[in-house]
């Protein structure tokens, strides 16, 4: 008699306890490529805090704006401020819960082992991307706002068509990639991603005069069905752990004094 009340008793018991309402939820970040690392050392003390666990989808701002508007179901995004901002993005985000998170600049990097170039002044930038013989950096087409910048500011400088034949476009990813495996001598790329590659060196910023921010800010999915646990992620990631990892990332915060 106990054995058939044990054999009754324990399937269901082994049921609550693995329901997903012990396991804590699944929630879904949608986070464009530089604040990909940020959200992934913030993820472990999240999870063991409150016993969710987070998905993290990293891609280009573009890219990810496009399947935000598209339907894809998510539970918080991590866009450039521009991008939620969007027609096509604003209506599946709650507006008022969008907060800036951090900014970044780009930098340049080369391969570990190689001699770091001359990129202090704007000239000396000019003259170390004419005398390099390949140079890395997101495709613009694929929505990566380095990417964009980087391809204006070729033109700017006026020595997109000189180097026309030696640019490496990274579809998305890590441009550092391509520079740690030869695929080009040089990479330009927010600084955040190239400190988190392996088998290169961040040389340093653009200068000032050309440098290029970009903010990112978070906001809860309009249709979400955790909108707590995606809004107390929200408020880590303006914690002070949160400020640390940005430091140690390259990131600074939204408004440095």
């Amino acid at each position: 008699m106990k054995s058939t009340r044990l054999r009754t008793i324990l399937p269901l018991a082994l049921t609550v306890f693995c329901s997903p309402a012990m396991r804590g939820a699944d929630i879904r970040i949608m986070v464009s490529g530089a604040f990909r690392v940020i959200v992934a050392d913030m993820a472990p003390a999240f999870e063991r805090a409150t016993g969710d666990h987070l998905v993290i989808e990293s891609d280009t701002a573009g890219a990810l704006a496009q399947r935000i508007a598209a339907g894809e179901s998510f539970d918080l995004a991590i866009l450039p401020p521009s991008s939620l901002e969007a027609a096509s993005v604003s209506a599946e985000v709650r507006q008022d819960s969008s907060v800036v998170l951090a900014r970044v600049g780009i930098g340049v990097c080369i391969r570990k082992g190689s001699a770091p170039p001359d990129i202090s002044t704007v000239t000396a930038f000019k003259e170390t991307l004419l005398a390099s013989k390949s140079i890395a950096y997101i495709d613009p087409a694929s929505g990566g706002s380095s990417g964009i910048y980087v391809d204006q500011l070729l033109n700017r400088l006026g020595i997109a068509e000189s180097l026309k034949s030696r640019i490496r476009l990274k579809k998305g990813g890590r441009v550092a990639d391509l520079v740690a495996t030869n695929q080009a001598a040089l990479g330009l790329h927010q600084i955040s991603e190239l400190l988190s590659a392996d088998d290169v060196l961040l040389v340093g910023p653009l200068p000032e005069e050309i440098q290029s921010y970009t903010s990112y800010a978070g906001a809860v999915a309009a249709h979400t069905q955790h909108m707590k646990e995606a809004q107390a992620l929200l408020v880590m990631l303006q914690g002070t752990e949160a400020a640390t990892a940005l430091r140690r990332r390259g990131m600074l915060p939204p408004n440095p004094k």
